[in-house]
């Protein structure tokens, strides 16, 4: 096959597109210092000024000339009033007060977006880290702040989304600080997973105006005594942490809980003949969320739920019910949960296997059944006692599938109790090579759910 070369000869489409697309496409070529300093030349310079994104990356060039790029292009932007959205990435060591020069700059332009993320550490003097205008803010990586508050304590009056990953403050009021000075904040998120540095939080949130909460705390070492939620507008908490010693919290506008709380050993290294005690009590947290009409919990949330909480309260609201399973943990707290949310109607279960114990209850079929002299009797008063029977659930959704024997009963056991049932979801989950050795398991398992009876003459099964 031939081909034929077009010969387009010395017109340049790409210079003859509108002024607006070509300012999209410098935007995108910025990430790449060499493309950049090829273009920025005769049209291709006078078009800075439609730029809307400066990304800027040291790793995408030669380092060692990363910091006069950034002066100079700063400076043929400094009369544009297009460039909304400023993201710095150093891979590689620059002096501190280059970096912060560019950050105070930014911030002086009237961005709405700023994004910084370091692998090296860099000092943000918090004294001139404030702008008017700036609508979200990402602080990643090395960073730290410190210093003073600036002239009139506030931060970021028009601040509405903050992210900090790994940043460290100098002190537990300077966070607090900065946080109470973005006093129009909706979205907070913050992440730490670095036992090197010094996290921010420290389990303090105040903000009156915060409507969305994610929290990702993964350093087991710090014990951290009182966690304190004073969020009255909050109305989603994604939770990420070892449980702490207490709560108190103030959520009286939340509507979606997703915890992932994990258990902390404080014996742990001490002598195995030491009884082991149990650290953290949940108790407030768990009153606080309790007028969620979302709950997803985590496995290990299941567990700080049974030993953590002194009393469960009531979910009146609660209408949609996300649970993880794990084979190392046992199902102690899921009957206590169905019998305290009277209004549930979705069930959704990820994964049936757990730890078989016989403090499960009535919600799966881990013990069998102890016989009694008068069956038809203690029959009766199970099923009047079973925590399943008295369900309102109406969609019962059920992810991680393998079709194994236990799993097979606990289905059956679903099936049998849940009188409200109108639709099963199964998500079936097969090896490649069980899949694939021709015997059509898929079918087989799907064939035995579709086989139980069900006491729901309305419920209809569907498998994904």
């Amino acid at each position: 096959m031939s081909t034929k070369r077009v010969d387009m000869g010395s017109k340049d489409y790409i210079s003859n597109l509108p002024d607006e697309i070509l300012g999209k496409i410098l935007s995108l070529l910025w990430t790449n210092r060499a493309a950049c300093t090829s273009v920025l030349s005769k049209r291709w310079r006078n078009l800075l000024a439609l730029v809307d994104n400066l990304d800027l990356n040291d790793a995408s060039g030669n380092h060692r000339y990363f910091c006069d790029f950034v002066d100079r292009t700063l400076a043929l932007l400094s009369n544009s009033t297009t460039v909304k959205r400023f993201s710095l990435n150093c891979e590689f060591k620059h002096a501190s007060s280059r970096v912060g020069s560019w950050i105070h700059t930014v911030l002086e332009r009237g961005f709405l977006e700023l994004h910084l993320e370091t692998a090296c550490r860099h000092r943000i003097d918090t004294e001139f880290f404030t702008s008017n205008t700036l609508v979200e803010l990402t602080i990643c990586g090395a960073f730290y702040a410190g210093g003073r508050l600036p002239p009139g304590g506030v931060f970021f009056p028009a601040l509405k989304s903050l992210s900090l990953v790994s940043v460290e403050f100098t002190n537990a009021e300077l966070y607090q600080d900065f946080i109470s000075g973005c006093p129009v904040l909706e979205e907070l998120f913050l992440h730490y997973d670095n036992e090197t540095r010094c996290p921010a939080w420290k389990g303090l949130v105040s903000s009156p105006s915060i409507k969305r909460l994610n929290i990702y705390h993964n350093l087991p070492g710090l014990h951290i005594r009182l966690g304190c939620f004073q969020t009255p507008s909050l109305v989603y908490l994604d939770y990420s942490n070892y449980v702490v010693g207490k709560y108190a919290v103030d959520l009286g506008s939340l509507e979606e809980a997703r915890l992932n709380i994990r258990l902390i050993d404080e014996n742990e290294g001490e002598s195995d003949e030491e009884e082991d005690e149990i650290f953290g009590d949940v108790t407030d947290l768990v009153k606080g969320i309790s007028n969620v009409k979302t709950l997803h919990l985590s496995s290990n949330s299941l567990e700080v739920f049974h030993f953590c909480c002194k009393s469960m309260p009531v979910f009146h609201n609660l209408v949609t019910l996300s649970f993880e399973s794990d084979k190392e943990i046992s199902w102690q707290v899921v009957p206590l949960l169905l019998n305290k949310s009277p209004n549930l109607e979705t069930l959704v279960i990820k994964g049936l296997l757990h730890q078989v114990t016989d403090m499960c209850g009535d919600a799966c079929v881990c013990i069998p059944k102890r016989r009694t002299k008068n069956k038809k009797k203690k029959k009766k008063k199970e099923e009047k006692e079973c925590c399943l029977s008295t369900c309102q659930v109406k969609v019962l959704n059920i992810s991680g599938y393998r079709g194994t024997c236990r799993e097979l009963k606990q289905m059956r056991h679903f099936l049998g109790n849940l009188r409200c049932l109108e639709t099963v979801k199964v998500g079936v989950t097969l090896k490649r090579r069980e899949d694939n050795n021709g015997n059509n398991k898929y079918q087989r398992i799907t064939n035995d759910v579709m086989e139980l009876p069900r006491v729901s003459s309305n419920c209809q099964i569907q498998f994904f």
